[in-house]
Order: C-alpha cells, then structure tokens, then sequence
C-alpha cells in the first residue's frame, strides 16, 4: 500500500532538486543521494541516502558558495559568489551581504577535509543577521602551496627588494626554485627601485632576464612599474612571496588602496625585514583577479627530488631542450657526456643545492627509523648540517614493567625446580 505523501509546492515549498553536481573534497566525493563516504572508508555497510524528494527538509535550508579570503585559528571567512548574497530583510527589500565568517562542519573533519586559503567552498545555513556561516564541502582544487598554504592559485609573484635589504642572488635562487617546484608560472618583481642608480638596476634587470625569468620593476614613492604590474595580476589568483622586509605590503597597498596594510621597517643591526604579515589573506584587484599576501620567510625549505631539480632551472632546461645527457640518471655533476655541466651563471648554486635535495631524501628515508644515526644541526651561519647522534637507547633505564615481564618470563622457562645447570647459565648460581 503506497504512502500519500505531500505536494511541496501546494504547500508552497519549493521543491528542491536531487541532480546537483557532487563536490570532491580531498579526493572524496560528496553527494546528497551517494552513500556515506565515512561508512565506505570504514569498511562497514553503508546505509545510502534518501533522494532528496523522498524527505522533507526545512524551508530555510540554504547552501550558497564562495571563495575562502582569510583564515584565522578555526574560523573561515569566505567571500560569497555575485548573485548568492541578495537577503531579503524584514522590511521586504533586498540586502547584499558580501561575506561570512564560518566554521568547517563536523564531517568535513571526520574525512579529512581540510579547508585552505583560496578554497571554493560550499556554505550551509548561512546566518545573514549575524554573518556566520558553516563550510560543509570543498570543491576540487586545481593547484594546492603548502608554504604558503594557498589552494587554487595560477601564478607566484616573487617580491625583492634592490636595496634595503641588499639583494642577495643566491636567496634569489632559493626561493625561485621553491616557485618553479609548484608547476605554477613564476614572475620577478624588484621592489625599491627608486633606491639605486639606473646603472645598478639595469645589470640585475639584465642578470635575472639572463637566467630565465620575467622581471618588473616597481617603485611605491615614484608610483612606478605599477601599471605593469596590474597587468600582470588582472584576471589571476597570484600568490605574492618573497623575504621579509622587501615592500610586499606596501605594494598592495598601492595595488588596492582600500587594504591599508600594516608596514614594518627594516632592522638597522640585521639588515632585515620585520614580519608584519601574520597569516595568508586573499584580496580582491581593482581590475580583476585575487592577490594573496603571505607572510615573509627568509630561507625556504628545499624539499624536491634531486633527480627533478635540474628542471627547476630555466637556463638548465634550456640546455636539455637543445641536447641530452649520456645517462637517463644524470645528475650533471661529474658524468661523461653531460650537457648540463659547464659554464653558466649558477651551476654552483645547483650543485649546492643538490647536495642538499639529496641529504634531506637521506634524511626523510632514515624519518621512519627510530634508530637513525643521524639528526639536522642548525650553524650559526643559519646553514644546516646533518650530524651523528647518540644511541637511542644505550643510556635509558629499563623501566620496572620490562623487568617485572623478563622476571615472569625467566620463571616460567625454568619451571618450578630449576637444575644447578640452568641457574649458572644465567649467572643466578
């Protein structure tokens, strides 16, 4: 006998539909009428879902979407898509509420989803009186930085600085090899300009063209380089990077007025940058596209292959791209028939920065070793070395449960009449 079940809309409830798009959070799908993804991964019968038109939900269930602009501890504030922020308030006209501040749903954390900077997200239950709001999905990302942690972004927008800090070439390399390794295009901007002469800044201009990377120049006091700048930014999520201290803030701030960003000196004993940024926020373009301000860091963490570094050299790809290497596994140090090796303007900084690529894969091999014979020792120079260590457990007592265990163990191989034999041979006689 079949149930009557009531018309939603001669009650004057919409009707809410079961054939939306599924959302794939951290590589698992979620969908209104899919079975349970926590049951699947369990290993245990999930019960499916309902479809949408065989329940009754409440008429105010309403999910709308929006990109991830700050993250602060456990709460996320997210800007809300065009056309998903019109309120009606009590009055009967219409309200624009552009973002909400939310927090991640219990489930999203029970599978693992973790929500970034620049996420696409799904919010439910928005609170437009009190703007909150809770994230229930993640859309898929299409890039992912861990330093910065920014999901989503197209391009990195390394910042230096010519002077005030000195531009140090070799922490160039270093954190332009950290760009190259995420795949996403890479850009140069020297900052500060208006604190050298032409001649100085035409030979870095020259020098940096000359290994391989798009450079702009800009100036804050003069207002200059600004419009190609824009340019370069209109219509992408470009992540800004770069040391502390080097004018990041201060050009967005001259990119988007309206931010009015906190701005630190540089240290007068240490010729460095003050952090000001304390975490990543996303911030929208005058004329288009979404810039993220990160915190400065002033030695990034190498951690790619070593067989794929090579390829994070432009001018080393160059060379490939014109001829190959005798040996498939050629790391262009000392093999025959390389044609990597030889006279280019940073193949020093390569061969350094390989050793290091190979002792930190040493190093993350012997991770899952408790009885690893190495450890990372940081020099006052700020270079880090690996070192041996001690023997774990040469000098740690044996704690009186391993005793009591090895006593009870003794006592039931010896039986109750243990033989003269037996006790000398354990040094108990």
């Amino acid at each position: 006998m079949s149930e009557n079940r009531p018309d939603p809309v001669k009650e004057g409830r919409s009707p809410v539909q079961s054939d939306r798009p599924s959302l794939t959070t951290q590589g698992v799908t979620l969908s209104r009428s899919n079975p349970s993804p926590v049951s699947e991964a369990r290993g245990t019968a999930a019960k499916p879902h309902r479809a949408r038109e065989d329940r009754e939900p409440p008429t105010d269930e309403i999910e709308v979407t929006g990109t991830v602009v700050a993250v602060q501890a456990n709460y996320y504030k997210v800007q809300l898509d065009e056309g998903a922020n019109a309120t009606p308030d009590t009055q009967g006209e219409t309200e624009r509420t552009t973002s909400l501040l939310c927090t991640r749903r219990a489930r999203l954390k029970k599978i693992g989803g973790q929500v970034m900077v620049g996420d696409r997200v799904v919010v439910e239950e928005p609170d437009w009186a009190g703007g909150r709001g809770a994230i229930s999905a993640v859309f898929e990302r299409s890039s992912q930085l861990d330093r910065p942690p920014i999901a989503n972004a197209s391009q990195i927008l390394l910042v230096f600085a010519v002077e005030e800090p000195s531009l140090d070439p070799h922490q160039l390399t270093r954190f332009a090899i950290e760009a190259e390794s995420t795949g996403l295009k890479t850009t140069l901007c020297l900052n500060k300009i208006d604190l050298v002469s032409p001649e100085t800044l035409e030979h870095w201009r020259d020098r940096l063209q000359a290994w391989g990377y798009t450079v702009l120049c800009a100036s804050i006091p003069r207002r200059e380089g600004l419009d190609a700048i824009r340019r370069q930014l209109q219509g992408e999520m470009t992540a800004i990077a770069g040391p502390s201290g080097v004018g990041k803030s201060s050009l967005i701030d001259a990119l988007i007025p309206s931010v009015n960003l906190r701005v630190g000196d540089v240290s007068g004993k240490l010729a460095r940058g003050r952090h000001t940024t304390r975490h990543v926020e996303l911030f929208e373009l005058p004329d288009g596209g979404l810039l993220a301000d990160t915190p400065g860091f002033n030695r990034p963490q190498l951690d790619c292959d070593p067989a794929e570094l090579v390829r994070y050299f432009p001018e080393a790809r160059d060379r490939l791209a014109r001829g190959q290497c005798q040996f498939s596994d050629c790391l262009h140090r000392d093999e025959p028939n390389c044609v990597v090796r030889g006279d280019w303007e940073r193949y020093e900084d390569y061969l350094q920065l390989l050793e290091e690529a190979i002792a930190y894969r040493d190093a993350k091999k012997q991770q899952s070793d408790p009885e690893s014979t190495l450890k990372l020792k940081t020099k006052r120079s700020g270079r880090q070395e690996y070192e041996p260590k001690l023997e774990s457990k040469k000098y740690r007592r044996t704690s009186r449960r391993v005793q009591h265990q090895t006593l009870q163990d003794l006592y039931n191989e010896l039986g109750d009449d243990p033989s003269e034999e037996d006790l000398e041979a354990l040094g108990l006689n």
